[in-house]
């Protein structure tokens, strides 16, 4: 009896879970113990419950192997607890290839492993597991020569890739096998990811292209170190937000994207609206990463309440000639950085070598970008780094703590304030300045003494107030100025060093070009 009832019991509620639009994929022939893919299972619950208008394709606690899923509108995906899916790490389960977008260049390529094209209301939630079995596709890619024979892929590759428009720098796409992202809705709107951990993806692992009003929130993504397995990256998409993710990767946490050169620019889809909040970094080349791919241009991004811990990189903008595209109105606020290898806040125009050249839509442009309430420990504290033809514009940073082997190195720059920095530095001068115009330097203290080194060095520097700074006690130089071009050098209103020189002034630099008011030795 206590059998039948049981069996009753089971046969009821599954009744009712079908009745809420619930579709489990054991129902469907899934495998709890991935003896088998079920990858056509899968297929089959998301078809019904499609056809009856949406619902929920349940994954109950178990390990499933599966190929791609491709999502429809008015679907979730609900991973529960103690359920696992393992990508197949087969090439031919990504086959037919599908409309993608790789490195910011459209083509059509393997099917993602999550996958949505054109599709509305779509979620993937749950407190389960998703692994990409990433090491197979690491390896083809990390072991291919140039010089070897082309594989099938890299042949059916070619016959569906024959009129892309391909970037300035096409050799990559020349290679022909571009693995797939993990999760990449395309023109999709109302998407959801929450709560799920993530490992091991191929590339690039929460990928939206082109959507509208994007959710991550609460999700894992840990990915060893392993080629291009960048955490989230949401390219030409606005309204996005993304809060309390943990993230540990192979490449950038979170990278924001809006195509690569002339693909990019002729899109012309900006990245744009976006809130990143609460989120925790550790592993990865950068915390938050603005480009290089950004032809179609990014802005009105906000970035707060976040930990970056162990990173290369902080905060990186990065762009170069050729891509085109403005990145504008940023707003960072409220960041602790620890351990970041490289530097902690980034703004690079010259990401890749290349030689001048006249202003025109492939010149990217930097302006608007500001900063506060900001705590590093790094081995460079800040690099700004315009073009010759176009500065870096409107950088701003304010109530902002350095601990940094190097400190604050701004080159090829326009309107810049600093605002309340406090910095400690062992090496070069703390800010050192060089062919910028208009500078605004307010409040800055150093933390140790600085005996033969400046706290300031400004070069070829036009326009620069440097006011209310406060050296540390038994600093000899405070400043150093040099160079033919440098005007309108204003020193107000400082402490400075009681030993002299306090201030330097190079032989080069013109007569009456600096001007030192109201200061206290």
């Amino acid at each position: 009896m206590k059998r039948i009832f049981f069996v009753a019991v089971l046969l009821i509620s599954a009744t009712i879970l079908h009745a809420q639009g619930w579709y489990d994929v054991t129902k469907f022939g899934a495998k709890r113990d991935s003896s088998a893919k079920a990858t056509a299972a899968i297929a089959k619950a998301i078809a019904a419950a499609s056809k009856a208008g949406g619902g929920t394709v349940y994954f109950p606690a178990g390990k499933y192997l599966t190929g791609p899923i491709h999502l429809k509108s008015n679907i979730t995906i609900h991973i529960d607890a103690g359920a696992e899916l393992h990508f197949s790490d087969n090439f031919d389960d990504y086959l037919p290839m599908v409309e993608t977008r790789y490195e910011g260049v459209d083509v059509t390529s393997f099917s993602p492993l999550f996958y949505a094209y054109k599709a509305e209301n779509i979620t993937i939630t749950g407190r389960g597991l998703i692994d990409g079995h990433g090491k197979k596709w690491w390896d083809f890619v990390e072991g291919y020569k140039n010089d070897q024979p082309r594989s099938r892929w890299q042949i059916m590759f070619d016959s569906l890739n024959k009129n892309i428009l391909l970037p300035d720098d096409p050799k990559q796409m020349k290679r022909g096998f571009l693995r797939p992202p993990f999760i990449q809705p395309m023109f999709c709107k109302n998407v959801l990811i929450e709560g799920i951990s993530i490992r091991n993806s191929p590339f690039w692992t929460v990928n939206p292209q082109f959507c509208e009003n994007v959710t991550v929130k609460g999700v894992t993504i840990n990915n060893p170190p392993s080629p291009n397995t960048d955490g989230i990256n949401p390219e030409s998409c606005k309204y996005v937000h993304i809060s309390d993710c943990h993230i540990s990767v192979g490449d950038d946490c979170i990278t924001i994207k809006s195509g690569k050169d002339i693909p990019g620019r002729t899109k012309a889809a900006p990245a744009q609206n976006y809130t990143i909040t609460n989120c925790t970094m550790l592993s990865g080349h950068g915390g938050v990463v603005i480009g290089s791919e950004m032809s179609g241009g990014v802005k009105n991004i906000v970035i707060s309440n976040c930990v970056f811990d162990g990173t290369d990189r902080g905060i990186r903008i990065k762009t170069t000639r050729g891509r085109g595209g403005v990145v504008e109105d940023i707003r960072v606020d409220n960041i602790i950085m620890k351990n970041i290898r490289e530097q902690a806040i980034v703004l690079d125009m010259a990401y890749s070598k290349t030689t001048p050249e006249p202003v025109s839509e492939r010149t990217p442009k930097f302006r608007n970008i500001r900063l506060s309430n900001i705590t590093a420990y790094t081995k460079e504290a800040i690099f700004i780094n315009g073009l010759d033809e176009m500065p870096v514009q409107e950088f701003s940073i304010q109530d902002a703590y350095f601990e940094a082997e190097a400190g604050i190195i701004i080159r090829k720059a326009k309107d810049i304030e600093l605002k309340n920095v406090r910095i400690a530095t062992t090496r070069g001068a703390a800010i050192d300045v060089s062919e910028t115009e208009r500078i605004d330097i307010d409040g800055l203290s150093s933390v140790q003494v600085r005996d033969s080194l400046p706290l300031i060095r400004l070069n070829e520097v036009k326009q620069a107030v440097i006011r209310n700074s406060w050296p540390q006690q038994g600093t000899t130089r405070f400043a150093e100025v040099k160079g033919a071009k440098t005007t309108q050098i204003i020193f107000h209103n400082n402490i400075l060093p009681q030993a002299a020189p306090g201030i330097q002034i190079n032989g080069d630099v013109p007569a009456k070009a600096v001007t030192i008011s109201s200061s206290v030795n």
